[in-house]
Order: C-alpha cells, then sequence, then structure tokens
C-alpha cells in the first residue's frame, strides 16, 4: 500500500500523509460481522480513569476478526480487503464454501478470488494457516498461537512477521519482530506470510485534530506542571526534574524500570529483545 500527500492549503497540510487505500476493495464492512463499540475514555466500572489521554474520537464498529482459524479442511475464497479502524493492519472478508463468511487479517500479496485454507492438510500458501509442526523452517509467518486453540496473540499488526527457526522435540523456536527469540509448541498454529499495510509506520499524522479524531487526547510534560500535579514539576524557569531519575505522577519509577516480573513462560524465552540469554 502506498502514502499519499496532499497540496499545502493550510501549514497542518504540508506535511501530513495518509494511506493511499490501493490494497482495499471492498468499502462497506459486513453486517453480520460488526458489533456496537462503546466508549469508557479510559476509565473502569468505578467511573476511574485508569488509562490518562483517552476519550472523543469517532464512532467505529469493531471488526470480529477470526484469529483462531477453526474451520478445518474447508477451502475458503476472499471476497475484499477491508479497511479496518480498530488496528494497523487490514482485514480479509473470506467465504467458506459452506456459506460462513469470516474475517481474517489481510497478509501481503493476498488479493480478492484467492483461496484460503485451515489446518494440518493445507498447503504453505499465503493467508492458510497451519499448526507449526507443518510449516517449514525459515518461513515468515504471523498470528501466532501461544497456547494451542486460544486463537493468534503474535505478530498482528501491520507489516510485522515472525521467522521459523527450527523445530525441536515439542517445540518451535521463532525468531520475533521485536527480535526475542522464543519457544512455541508445535501444536499452535500460525497464518502463512507477512502481515499487510506494511507503510502504516510512514504515515505522518500532520496536525492535532488528527490524533483527536482518533480518540488520544493531548499528552502535558510532568516538568511544565506544578508540583502538587507531578513529582517534575515546579521550580523557575526551566529546571531538570529534581530527582535522581524520572518518575510517573504518583511517584513511581519510569523510563528504564524492567517491570517484568518472573513468570512460569520465561522460560520459553531463549533470547531476549535485548540480545541477552534468559538466566
Amino acid at each position: 500500500m502506498g502514502i499519499k500527500t496532499y497540496n499545502p492549503y493550510t501549514p497542518s497540510r504540508r506535511h501530513m500523509t495518509g494511506s493511499d487505500f490501493s490494497e482495499i476493495t471492498k468499502k462497506t464492512p459486513e453486517k453480520s460481522l460488526c458489533v456496537s463499540l462503546s466508549k469508557n475514555a479510559g476509565r473502569n466500572n468505578q467511573g476511574k480513569i485508569t488509562v490518562r489521554h483517552h476519550g472523543g474520537g469517532n464512532r467505529r464498529k469493531y471488526r470480529l476478526v477470526d484469529f483462531k482459524r477453526y474451520k478445518d479442511g474447508i477451502p475458503a475464497t476472499v471476497i475484499g480487503i477491508e479497511y479496518d479502524p480498530n488496528r494497523s493492519a487490514n482485514i480479509a472478508l473470506i467465504c467458506y464454501e459452506d456459506g460462513v463468511k469470516s474475517y481474517i487479517l489481510a497478509p501481503q500479496g493476498l488479493t480478492d478470488g484467492m483461496k484460503v485454507m485451515n489446518g494440518p492438510t493445507a498447503e504453505v500458501r499465503v493467508g492458510n494457516c497451519l499448526p507449526l509442526s507443518e510449516i517449514p523452517v525459515g518461513t515468515q509467518i504471523h498470528n501466532i498461537e501461544l497456547h494451542p486453540g486460544k486463537g493468534g496473540q503474535m505478530a498482528r499488526s501491520a507489516g510485522n512477521s515472525a521467522q521459523m527457526m527450527a523445530k525441536e522435540g515439542k517445540y518451535a523456536t521463532l525468531r520475533l519482530p521485536s527480535g526475542e527469540m522464543r519457544l512455541v509448541p508445535l501444536t499452535c498454529r500460525a497464518t502463512i506470510g507477512i502481515v499487510g499495510n506494511g507503510d502504516h509506520n510512514l504515515i505522518n499524522i500532520g496536525k492535532a485534530g488528527r490524533k483527536r479524531h482518533m480518540g488520544i487526547r493531548p499528552t502535558v510534560r510532568g516538568s511544565v506542571m506544578n508540583p502538587n500535579d507531578h513529582p517534575h514539576g515546579g521550580g523557575e524557569g526551566k529546571t531538570g526534574i529534581g530527582r535522581p531519575g524520572p518518575s510517573t505522577p504518583w511517584g513511581k519509577p519510569a523510563l528504564g524500570l524492567k517491570t517484568r516480573k518472573k513468570k512460569p513462560s520465561d522460560k520459553m524465552i531463549v533470547r531476549r529483545r535485548d540480545g541477552r540469554a534468559i538466566k
């Protein structure tokens, strides 16, 4: 998918870019696969803000994307590639031979009329979903399960993919987009190919209003606040933060503090994304 620019008839348009949607072949979503998406502006069931800087934004419907690919051995035809406002990747509407329609993540190279299939008997071809045990070493894959039957959890955003590095015993070794090397059970499933819309990260938002349309509110630096609002606040002029290290608004260490606790799944990580081996 390409990037389009705009004539600079306002200052904000000068550097703004957007997708040309050349991959999109179907404009209206499938009604039966859309559900209402209620807004909570970052608040929990008590009305307290638990995620800051959320609120407003355009209305949107949630598309029910099939991350499990549960219908085995039944070929499906791609009806169209659609835009999804809930994720960076595009989605593809497919129709199985028994008439059931479903949304899947659209990989690069998937076009209208192509056939896709799920299950151990499927070919190793873009868009097909297979167990890791049936995928050759070196293949680029996405929408990867961590637990058999739970549905794809890894490598789902635009332009991302993981690579099958090795198979040994009950596990496959995958190199994830972050650079982490991880063991995943061979019974888990993954989809062949790279997630489409790879130019998504090249888009320049251009103006603040476009972020507001996405439902993202402004973020203010702590160093320009008052001391009662943020630990970095206060002082005359442009002073420092006055602390040994950066803090959150609640006084906890930020920017560099490792937050991952010891988890049972640590034993599945062969090499961390920073290049160190797990001890």
